[in-house]
């Protein structure tokens, strides 16, 4: 949000208010209460009302798209199908931005879907930019006068000239608050609401009538797809709305030294304007700014993907657009998010099932891995998963190459891509936004550092995650990872304490005490049985595996903070409770 761009000192004389018809259209609109947020039924009855409005748009669409499927087939009659599918893929992302925003956002949802577009035109729309020119900044001034009720000399001291910043749904300035206080202005596209339910209502009225004859795998009603998109849309357009979820990401990373969120100013935001704090930062893919910053790139790569898995995997609300726009290093090496319009909730349940997913992946176990997939939604209930397993292994591994280390969710996506049109995957609408967030992430991380593996920072993570076991799900999740097939594993113990330490934020006291109370526990009674199993099997004592567990943990603990450890955790449980582990062990063994 940085910007060397001047600023006037005073806004601009009064502007006319004399609309166009897209204005009035615009205002019949937004004054329509039930057009508010998005109403299927709502908007259809609007434009049947209205057919000219809705007969010119189909048109335009129409034109765009005829002419290049005319393009596609003729690729196919010449034989030049396979030579030209690069510039195929290209035009298709020049119509979605010539047609607008709508359809840009259409692009970008389709860029998360390897189970609906092919992998050539895949790479074409992850590139598609969330970006028109600038419109009229008279226009903006109106609309910043008419929704905060007050002329921009009352309301900022000084104002840009120019936008800083323009994309799809609308363009940003920069400013001083008559107390002095910089902040960032964006203001809504003009007629963006009305582009925007023409569209909507056009794509539900195909999905209803073609949607059908389509051969896709979406698991779902096509128009179901499409009302879910309309209510994210309507959301992303509301700025009261992203106002309420910067606040409660704020909230999630109180305290948090190395994420900056901006404030917000409700006294200058509405629904259509949004009065932030300008973050005086640099952009994430201008590495030579950063590096004469002094900033460490490395550092900034480690805090983004940690924070975007404490997102997934803790809080469970997430940015699920962190493009390169939305990211800025702070002159003292924080990561700044702003742009709010496009998050998503997880529930408890689906973080901790993508969390045991990532270790799944990890360690290879496919079988699972699959079962992960189906409590994910990403292949149906009750589906027999044993053809599938074999699938999974020869892609993911492929993905995975020789070592964790060869790790990157871009390849994921590719090798999905080609297996998702043979075997009945699909992805779900949440999960299009995560891996949009994912893929997203990672490429920006590589931008700054070309050898940069995604999985370094994320397996550590998630192996503390899974040893720290919070909850009775995420507990549950560690003994699937660490029991296999009935028996104990030494091997993945060993690897997750080993992964977990590489990480600098993670303290084997805790975990231990943790680990120790949950065995003392109630809950802890199936572990302890098979630790007891794993430590007598083939009738002998596993005495090397305790070895090599301790080798891992010793420089970080002394015997006298066991013993505290131990005395302080069994203090915590009662005499029965501590006796009771005793004829358990004897019954077992």
């Amino acid at each position: 949000m940085s910007s060397d761009r001047g600023m006037r000192s005073s806004a601009s004389p009064a502007f006319s208010r004399r609309g166009t018809d897209d204005q009035r259209l615009e205002k019949q609109i937004t004054d329509s209460a039930s057009l508010r947020k998005y109403d299927a039924k709502a908007i259809a009855e609007y434009y049947r009302s209205r057919p000219w409005l809705v007969v010119w748009r189909l048109l335009k669409i129409i034109w765009f798209f005829g002419t290049f499927l005319i393009h596609l087939q003729w690729d196919n009659w010449i034989d030049r199908a396979e030579r030209n599918k690069q510039k195929r893929a290209k035009e298709l992302g020049e119509i979605l931005t010539a047609l607008g925003p709508t359809f840009i956002k259409v692009g970008q949802a389709l860029s998360t879907r390897p189970d609906l577009i092919h992998k050539d035109f895949l790479e074409e729309l992850i590139k598609l930019q969330d970006q028109l020119p600038p419109f009229d900044t008279q226009k903006a001034f109106a609309i910043v006068e008419s929704e905060l009720g007050a002329s921009i000399e009352e309301v900022y001291r000084e104002i840009s000239p120019l936008p800083v910043a323009a994309a799809s749904l609308g363009q940003v300035y920069r400013a001083v608050l008559h107390n002095g206080e910089e902040v960032a202005v964006k203001v809504q596209r003009p007629g963006l609401r009305s582009i925007i339910t023409i569209d909507l209502y056009l794509m539900r009225w195909a999905a209803s009538w073609f949607g059908g004859l389509l051969p896709l795998n979406l698991g779902h009603d096509l128009t179901l797809i499409v009302d879910e998109f309309g209510i994210k849309l309507f959301e992303e357009i509301d700025y009261l709305h992203e106002a309420r979820n910067a606040e409660k990401f704020a909230t999630n990373f109180q305290g948090n030294p190395e994420v900056k969120v901006p404030l917000i100013y409700w006294r200058y935001t509405n629904s259509r304007v949004l009065t932030l704090e300008w973050i005086k930062g640099i952009k994430l893919t201008d590495i030579d700014k950063i590096k004469a910053a002094g900033l460490d790139v490395d550092r900034l790569i480690k805090i983004g993907v940690t924070s975007g898995l404490q997102q997934l995997l803790e809080y469970g609300f997430f940015h699920a657009d962190p493009h390169p726009g939305n990211l800025f290093a702070t002159e003292d090496g924080r990561m700044a998010y702003i742009d709010f319009g496009m998050m998503d909730q997880l529930e408890e349940n689906t973080k901790e099932t993508l969390a045991s997913a990532v270790v799944q992946l990890i360690n290879r176990d496919y079988h699972a891995l699959a079962k992960d997939f189906v409590k994910l939604g990403f292949l149906t209930p009750g589906i027999n998963i044993e053809p599938i397993i074999p699938a999974l292994e020869k892609v993911l591994g492929n993905a995975m190459g020789e070592s964790v280390a060869d790790f990157n969710f871009k390849t994921i996506t590719d090798e999905f891509s080609e297996l998702m049109y043979d075997y009945p995957f699909r992805v779900p609408a949440k999960f299009a936004l995560i891996i949009r967030s994912l893929v997203t992430q990672e490429g920006l991380a590589l931008s700054l550092n070309p050898n940069f593996r995604i999985v370094e920072v994320s397996y550590p993570y998630v192996s503390r995650r899974l040893l720290t076991g919070e909850s009775a799900e995420m507990r549950k999740h560690l003994l699937e990872v660490l029991i296999k097939d009935g028996k104990f594993n030494w091997d993945r113990l060993e690897n997750m304490i080993a992964i977990a330490q590489s990480d600098e934020g993670f303290d084997i006291l805790p975990t231990a005490r943790l680990g120790l109370q949950y065995i003392l526990s109630e809950e802890g009674k199936y572990l302890r049985r098979q630790l007891l199993l794993a430590l007598t099997d083939d009738e002998r004592l596993h005495t090397e595996e305790v070895q090599r567990l301790w080798s891992l943990i010793k420089n970080d603990l002394n015997p006298q903070q066991i013993f505290n450890l131990a005395f302080s955790t069994i203090r915590e449980f009662s005499a029965e409770t501590v006796a009771a582990v005793i004829p358990t062990a004897t019954h077992s063994g």
